[in-house]
């Protein structure tokens, strides 16, 4: 007797699927604290510049590559430049919420681990941005970078920090733009199969060079969500299967049900085979009287 399985690409513990409206309440309430949480960190003009020199100088103690090696080679190609500012405006919200809906739906156990690494990144982040305002390296003049966005377009923020209202500028540190694409790509790696799965990691990749080639970000900034993730992945396991019971045919359930606990492996191959009982041990009632004619006749 055969048992349909389940699709080779969809978590057969759908038990640890968790409901659908909480989700959706809490996944909103994620995205809400994100966007309140870098609104309530504006302002701290003087603060927010004084840090930026203090990255810059840091940078450069460390030997970092300059963030204006990577912008030049966008500048190379007007069309390049908008690619990578579209990408920065549209890609952040969407990949990540494509990501954990699907997850729900095929991965349930890597969905509730992924969402969990997200909120503690998150709160992680908003913690830093408002302890830690900090201008990005397009606003700092010593950097010598272009406002790529505000140049050549599309930008997601305003003409000014001061009347921006629907954004924090001075949220730089650390970069949760490179932070969720990590995660994203981290997930997926480890929910996947497939042999070209590592490919996902061209994802936050691909978003490192636009955050820093478009002078939303410094190195530094990637540097630190990058550790703040490993912290939350060391504190955070996958959840483990739940315990699954396995479904048997009839006769294959009465054979198990035939042999008492402590019987032994004696008295379960007298089972199958037809061999004369062990002494001390009786067939239950149940058991097929196939296998008790057996015995008998043995």
């Amino acid at each position: 007797m055969h048992t349909r399985s389940e699709p080779a690409d969809r978590d057969p513990d759908t038990s640890a699927r968790p409901p659908l409206v909480r989700e959706l309440l809490l996944v909103a309430g994620l995205f809400l604290v994100y966007k309140l949480g870098r609104l309530a960190a504006n302002g701290h003009v003087e603060e927010a510049f004084r840090n930026a020199g203090h990255v810059w100088d840091l940078e450069r103690a460390l030997r970092l590559p300059g963030e204006g090696a990577v912008q030049s080679l966008l500048l190379h190609s007007h069309t390049l430049v908008q690619v990578a500012n579209t990408y920065y405006a549209t890609v952040h919200f969407p990949a990540t919420l494509l990501f954990l809906v699907w997850l729900y739906w095929r991965r349930p156990r890597h969905y509730v681990w992924s969402r969990r690494v997200l909120a503690v990144l998150t709160g992680a982040a908003l913690a830093l941005h408002l302890l830690f305002p900090l201008a990005p390296p397009r606003m700092l003049p010593v950097a010598g970078l272009v406002d790529t966005g505000r140049v050549y377009g599309p930008s997601v923020y305003g003409d000014t920090p001061a009347t921006d209202s629907m954004a924090n500028q001075f949220a730089a540190m650390p970069s949760l733009h490179f932070g969720w694409a990590l995660a994203v790509a981290v997930g997926l790696v480890v929910a996947t199969r497939s042999r070209w799965r590592l490919l996902w990691l061209l994802h936050p990749l691909v978003t490192l060079l636009v955050i820093v080639g478009t002078a939303n970000h410094y190195w530094l900034d990637a540097i630190v969500v990058t550790a703040l993730i490993s912290v939350a992945y060391a504190g955070l396991r996958l959840p483990g299967h739940a315990p699954v019971r396995r479904h048997l045919p009839w006769p294959a359930v009465a054979r198990e049900a035939a042999v008492p606990a402590g019987a032994g492996a004696y008295a379960s191959q007298a089972l199958v085979s037809g061999t004369r009982t062990p002494p001390g041990y009786a067939l239950p009632a149940q058991a097929p009287r196939a296998y008790a004619r057996s015995g008998a006749r043995r």
